[in-house]
């Protein structure tokens, strides 16, 4: 199937490794140019965004920023926009996971992870919204969410699964919003991943995620990629304020 993403311009939040660099390299198969956000890493993202203008003969260009930075957020798009006059595709795939138990966890741990999984797609979404009406064009925003958002957390990752519960229901509200301009707005619920996020998990408790997986085994990043590229494309123009669920069976909605 041509997902018809070729020439589009996207914006992967923390689009250098682990998910973020899965999609942005699932979308440079499929002809996107890809502009590829990050905070940490410079070097391999230079790398990585190398390697993948090579492979796929797009344009991926890597940009710094701090997704719970306004300016920093400004910075990005503006840029985009100053590169390729446009920007067609959004990602909010820039998250953390840190672990905490709600009896010791300090406020700013709480503030931290929600300004970062909840705050930061909010404020990339709302700038990309104003410029998709200026332009008076469709797009596509897809939020990296959890199964965490539905089932909450037992293993100390409360704060996370709040913030990705709010970032849930901010899919709902912003796609129900810009429906009438053209811009549908989803989700993507991942289960649990080989990413270097979840390397310490994996490594203590593999067999305890197994069991919650119907279908047995963790995901590959690609494999959510995939869920993101068909949403950011035009096969997917009836589909707004859906979450998808790609956990293999954890979530199952």
């Amino acid at each position: 199937m041509d997902l018809n993403l070729k020439g589009k311009i996207a914006i992967v939040t923390g689009g250098g490794g682990g998910l973020g660099g899965a999609i942005s390299e699932v979308l440079a198969q499929e002809g996107a140019n890809v502009i590829v956000n990050y905070l940490f890493d410079e070097a391999n993202v230079f790398k990585f965004a190398d390697r993948l203008n090579e492979k796929y003969d797009i344009r991926a260009i890597p940009l710094y920023g701090d997704i719970t930075n306004p300016k920093d957020v400004d910075n990005v798009i503006a840029r985009t926009v100053d590169i390729f006059g446009k920007v067609d595709i959004l990602v909010n795939n820039a998250g953390t996971w840190p672990t905490a138990f709600v009896e010791s966890m300090t406020d700013e741990e709480w503030e931290k992870a929600v300004k970062i999984n909840l705050t930061g797609p909010f404020m990339f979404s709302k700038r990309v919204v104003q410029h998709l009406i200026a332009r008076k064009s469709k797009g596509k925003i897809i939020n990296i969410v959890s199964q965490a958002a539905f089932h909450g957390s037992t293993s100390g990752h409360a704060h996370y699964a709040a913030a990705k519960g709010g970032l849930v229901t901010f899919t709902i509200s912003l796609a129900r919003e810009v429906a009438k301009h053209g811009i549908n707005v989803t989700a993507v619920a991942p289960g649990m991943m080989r990413t270097p996020m979840n390397e310490k998990e994996l490594a203590e408790g593999e067999t305890k995620y197994l069991e919650r997986i119907a279908l047995g085994r963790i995901a590959d990043p690609i494999e959510v990629a995939y869920t993101v590229a068909f949403l950011a494309s035009d096969k997917a123009d009836y589909i707004t304020g859906a979450t998808i669920d790609v956990t293999g069976g954890m979530l199952m909605r």
